[in-house]
């Protein structure tokens, strides 16, 4: 799956306006400072999730897809939820595997079993296909959209999602390695979407939304690792890139990031072409105390407004659609 060269870019017909997706990661809750642990099964913030609905998604038509882990999809309460959400059209369910979490449980959890392409093939698929199987057991519908938790993508996933009948893979996370993390390097990969093939099956990939700004961000592949280096760090090289307006990174998610920057990122790619973005946050931040992100109820209240801020200045200034993830298979194909 890691293989650029075996890629096939997938286009939107000529004319097409951009699109904007959006996937949650949609998860137990757990302390993000802590190390992995199976115990942590807690799922109270599902039912916050709702509230994005009422407040944005739908008076603007957007359906997300909330693509869920193992102890959301088994706790009746949580995958409640969802499931009428997505009885009601207002949603899509995928998956998201937390390895660490999930049937069966034969890896030591440590850091690097957290990363799903680092187990071994057949213990990677035998969680998926658990997982898989546990989602289309509470919702009534067996998921196609896969996302991989801390988007550890390996050698073998792309078999093991075709042989369980995925169509569409969000993992990959353009211009980042996690390499000294012991997971996937994904710095050749850019943000337009792609078709692969594999096990006699066209799955699609749709990257997570990260890219460059700046007047440098044409060379932004070569120059940014440069600036991360620990000499780059030491003498502040990327804050003094993004300061100067030369060079950023940036994802599209409002964890981490303000309004600016995300509305920045969408029109510097949709002005150099891109069609297809896609919007990501982890469904706890819509609880406040549960991620770094959103701390409080004013937290909240900015973290909301930056996500309606940028689908309002998408489809206003920017002149984009939105589509959910099996609406924008179905336009690519």
């Amino acid at each position: 799956m890691l293989e650029v060269s075996r890629h096939t870019p997938a286009r939107l017909p000529q004319g097409h306006p951009p699109v904007l997706c959006i996937v949650i990661d949609t998860e137990e809750e757990f302390d993000w400072d802590r190390p992995f642990s199976r115990s942590n099964t807690a799922t109270t913030t599902i039912a916050a999730q709702p509230l994005a609905h009422e407040r944005i998604y739908d008076a603007l038509g957007v359906v997300p897809t909330y693509v869920i882990d193992y102890p959301v999809a088994t706790t009746p309460a949580a995958s409640a939820v969802l499931t009428r959400l997505m009885q009601e059209g207002r949603c899509e369910i995928g998956t998201h595997l937390h390895p660490w979490v999930s049937p069966p449980h034969e890896e030591e959890v440590n850091r690097f079993n957290s990363y799903t392409g680092n187990l071994p093939p057949a213990l990677e698929y035998a969680k998926l296909d658990a997982l898989t199987h546990a989602i289309a057991d509470s919702t009534g519908r067996r998921p196609t959209v896969f996302k991989a938790g801390r988007y550890g993508l390996g050698p073998q996933t792309s078999q093991t999602l075709a042989r369980l009948g995925y169509e569409i893979d969000a993992s990959v996370v353009p211009h980042t390695a996690f390499t000294a993390d012991s997971g996937p390097d994904f710095s050749a990969f850019d943000v337009h979407p792609y078709w692969f093939e594999t096990e006699g099956r066209k799955l699609l990939e749709l990257p997570v939304t990260t890219g460059f700004c700046g007047s440098l961000r044409g060379q932004g592949g070569a120059l940014y690792p440069a600036l991360q280096t620990p000499l780059g760090r030491t003498l502040r090289l990327p804050g003094i890139a993004s300061r100067a307006g030369l060079l950023d990174r940036l994802r599209l998610t409002p964890e981490g990031y303000v309004l600016q920057d995300l509305q920045r990122l969408a029109r510097t790619l949709v002005q150099d072409g891109c069609q297809v973005l896609s919007l990501t946050y982890h469904s706890p931040s819509l609880a406040p105390g549960h991620t770094p992100y959103v701390r409080d109820a004013a937290d909240l209240e900015r973290f909301l407004a930056c996500i309606q801020g940028l689908l309002l200045y998408f489809r206003d200034t920017l002149g984009g659609t939105f589509m959910s993830c099996t609406q924008l298979r179905q336009a690519l194909r």
